[in-house]
C-alpha cells in the first residue's frame, strides 16, 4: 500500500485543478531503472488502469501503482515539502537502503 500525507493530498488536488483535470485522473506512482542509486520514482497524474494495477486510495486519492513497482513502494509514504531544502513531491521509502542526495534515486 502507498499513502499520502495531509501536505502531499493538498498539492495534488490543487495541481489537479490548476492543470484543468478532472476528479476521475488520480496519481499514478512507479519506479523506474536509472538514476545515480540505480531505480527512480515516476509521478504522474493518469486517468486510465491497467490490468495489472493495485489502486490504493487514501484521504481521497486514488494511487495508481503497477505490479511492478509495489515491490519497492510497499509501505511507502508520498509527502511534499517546500521548505528550504528543496521543493517538491518526496517518497518516504522504507523498502529504499540508499538514496541520493535529491532523493529522487534509491536502492534496495
Amino acid at each position: 500500500m502507498v499513502t499520502v500525507s495531509d501536505t502531499a493530498k493538498n498539492k495534488i488536488v490543487e495541481l489537479r485543478h490548476a492543470d484543468g483535470h478532472l476528479e476521475d485522473y488520480q496519481i499514478r506512482v512507479g519506479v523506474l531503472g536509472g538514476g545515480c542509486s540505480g531505480l527512480t520514482y515516476n509521478l504522474e497524474f493518469n486517468s486510465e488502469t491497467n490490468p495489472n494495477d493495485m489502486v490504493f486510495e487514501d484521504k481521497g486519492v486514488k494511487i495508481i501503482v503497477d505490479k511492478k513497482s509495489i515491490l519497492y513502494l510497499a509501505g511507502t509514504t508520498l509527502d511534499f515539502s517546500d521548505g528550504l531544502n528543496g521543493k517538491g513531491f518526496q517518497f518516504i521509502n522504507p523498502n529504499a537502503t540508499r538514496t541520493c542526495g535529491c532523493g529522487e534515486s534509491f536502492a534496495v
